[in-house]
């Protein structure tokens, strides 16, 4: 009797490439959100293979211990948070309000988002245990909008709109007046501001940034 070729099972065998990736995508959003509920020192490898459907011997083929999974967890949420360079040289212009205004409507959408406020709790809460992380965050997503407004300032400082002899640290105390504040009421358990309030309160710091640069 001859015998019939076994079946192979629908997704049986070696998982493509982008399934690989997706899985792992998997592990890194679950291990963040464990990493908020229950702080890192509870958390265990058990638990995140668990969460996910693996085997704590998957997880650690990828991350050597609970350490590297987190660092690699807390990065996945910064890449996720970032704003692309190219967004912002997409509202410059050369009326300087209008290009204030909409660097910070994009940095206030991006903090206050689901992914700007977690990244923003896990910091706030490891940061003392994974000071690395704050360095991160900092080069990768606030630097790069940082040096952008610096360019922007020193452009108009030439043309003579205004008048600022330190560029980088205006362009820090104007994100931290426009974003920072809102931001951190929100992590702190504040409801979050209408959006017609947070538009008023951009207004509002931008007029009273530029007042204060205005040539005298």
């Amino acid at each position: 009797m001859q015998r019939l070729p076994a079946k192979v099972r629908p997704g049986a065998g070696r998982p493509t490439r982008a399934q690989a990736e997706q899985r792992h995508e998997e592990l890194l959003d679950r291990a963040l959100e464990l990493f908020l509920e229950s702080g890192f020192e509870l958390v265990t490898i058990d638990a995140i293979a668990a969460a996910v459907g693996m085997t704590k011997r998957t997880v650690y083929a990828r991350y050597e211990d609970k350490g590297a999974l987190f660092r690699a967890s807390v990065q996945r949420a910064i890449d996720r948070w970032l704003v692309p360079i190219e967004a912002l040289h997409a509202v410059d212009s050369d009326d300087l309000e209008a290009t204030l205004r909409a660097v910070a409507q994009i940095r206030m959408a991006n903090a206050i988002s689901p992914a700007g406020l977690r990244l923003q709790r896990i910091i706030n809460a490891e940061s003392y245990r994974f000071p690395e992380i704050l360095t991160l965050a900092y080069e990768q997503g606030m630097r790069p909008t940082i040096e952008f407004l610096a360019d922007v300032l020193r452009h108009h400082t030439k043309a003579g709109t205004i008048n600022i002899t330190k560029p980088e640290i205006a362009a820090t105390a104007f994100l931290s007046m426009v974003v920072g504040g809102p931001a951190r009421a929100i992590v702190w358990g504040r409801p979050a501001d209408e959006p017609a309030a947070l538009e008023e309160r951009i207004r509002f710091c931008v007029r009273l940034f530029l007042d204060g640069a205005r040539r005298r």
